[in-house]
């Protein structure tokens, strides 16, 4: 039987798996799109406020998923099937724990966490409800992303893809409906984006129902190695949501305090078109990475280097064609989402994508590279690059920023983070190469 080339395999799997990233990015977009025609600027911003708890539980799916399936894929090449299956129970079991977690905060939480986020009179309502249904569909996001990732590691993209795409275009539809037709508002967008796990699994079900699957649960005793493992190798996909989370919270009071409402809705329109193209970086990535964790567990080091080649000339490439569309297009981009024609909201929803889209290659990058560093087990580099974008550099950066040059230094806080963390990168690629045997 003839194995197709590499170059073949990994268009196959990152283009199946940005398809299955892009897909679960629309969810929040189509929301953005519906609230911005259906309740106007202050659900926008309501939304806006409310979309970093979104980020914190997907990124918590993504550190059991893709640290999990990482191990998982790394033992399977190995040939140490009981210890692979090991693995994914010990995800799951952790997942539960995570959903638990979550859907108490739903439950109980959701007034208080609204008002911490920035929820104000107008906004708080709206926000609480959209927190209060994304926390307790949580169980459903986790285990989608789990099985995404596991499905998509024993050899079946495909299923994996067409799982979050037919979640995504479910999303759709059912927010139209719930919003329009139905009326229900804030509380019918979140339904839809519940919903839309929920179909992910079901389409995966033939996968992890059926015989010929790769991993099984099995009776184990529960062990803080195998779980710290799973966790560590997990890390830089949660830290690529958690970042979003966190600039997503920093940059709300900011402008909340330059622009008020307002700018925090033009920003909706910025940051949840950053959730799409960099979930497209995400899905380079991951796509890669079982090759990666394949040919590292297999010691074949030409092949690690090529897959890398690969990954960074498409970030890049993509890069490219983004940014034209964007700088040229901005003006319309940001009509789409200004329902009611503030000529405020679309001035500064404009300059916001001028400014923050130049990141687009930088983020590309490091995003590939925490991703390869976590899939040939080299953790603390993968950790160091997901830290300093996500927390280190980019929250000082951007008060400083701000103080100095208002709305502008807002936007260019994005792009200057990512160069500079892009350069300790592959500083730290090219130090793990002196290093490793």
């Amino acid at each position: 039987m003839k194995h197709p080339s590499l170059p073949a395999e990994f268009a196959r799997y990152a283009s199946l798996s940005v398809l299955g990233m892009a897909a679960v990015s629309c969810y929040i977009l189509a929301d953005t799109f519906f609230v911005a025609r259906g309740l106007g600027a202050t659900g926008l911003a309501a939304l806006n406020l409310a979309i970093p708890v979104y980020n914190v539980i997907h990124g918590a799916g993504l550190l059991l998923g893709m640290g999990g399936a990482t191990r998982f894929a790394i033992l399977r090449s190995q040939g140490a099937a009981r210890r692979a299956d090991s693995v994914f129970t010990h995800t799951l079991a952790m997942a539960a724990a995570a959903a638990a977690v979550f859907a108490a905060l739903g439950a109980f939480a959701a007034p208080a966490l609204a008002a911490l986020l920035g929820a104000d009179g107008a906004t708080a309502a709206m926000t609480a409800t959209y927190l209060r249904v994304l926390l307790l569909f949580s169980p459903a996001f986790l285990l989608n992303d789990v099985l995404v990732c596991f499905v998509r590691n024993d050899g079946a993209p495909q299923l994996a893809m067409a799982a979050t795409v037919s979640g995504s275009l479910a999303n759709v539809v059912m927010d139209y409906i719930f919003i329009f037709p139905c009326g229900l508002g804030i509380f019918g967008a979140v339904l839809a984006t519940g919903f839309s796990p929920v179909i992910g699994v079901l389409v995966q079900a033939p996968h992890w129902l059926g015989s010929r699957r790769g991993f099984h649960l099995a009776r184990v005793r529960p062990r803080l190695r195998t779980a710290g493992q799973v966790l560590a190798l997990g890390v830089p996909s949660f830290l690529d949501q958690f970042s979003g989370a966190v600039v997503m919270i920093t940059f709300n009071t900011l402008i909340l305090g330059l622009a008020g409402n307002t700018g925090v809705a033009a920003y909706g329109v910025v940051a949840n078109l950053s959730l799409v193209v960099l979930s497209v970086y995400t899905g380079i990535a991951q796509g890669a990475q079982p090759l990666v964790s394949r040919a590292w567990g297999r010691r074949q080091r030409p092949q690690l280097r090529a897959l890398l080649r690969y990954a960074l000339a498409a970030a890049l490439a993509f890069s490219a064609v983004l940014y034209a569309v964007v700088f040229f297009g901005a003006g319309p981009i940001a009509a789409i989402f200004n329902s009611e024609s503030d000529p405020a909201l679309q001035a500064i929803a404009v300059q916001g994508l001028r400014l923050y889209f130049l990141a687009a290659p930088f983020a590309g990058a490091n995003i590939i590279l925490a991703v390869y560093f976590a899939s040939v087990e080299q953790a603390v580099p993968a950790q160091a690059v997901s830290l300093l974008r996500g927390l280190v550099v980019i929250v000082p950066l951007a008060v400083a920023l701000a103080a100095a040059f208002g709305m502008p230094g807002v936007w260019l806080a994005f792009p200057v983070c990512e160069t500079l963390v892009a350069a300790v990168a592959f500083l730290l690629l090219r130090r793990m190469r002196k290093t490793l045997p």
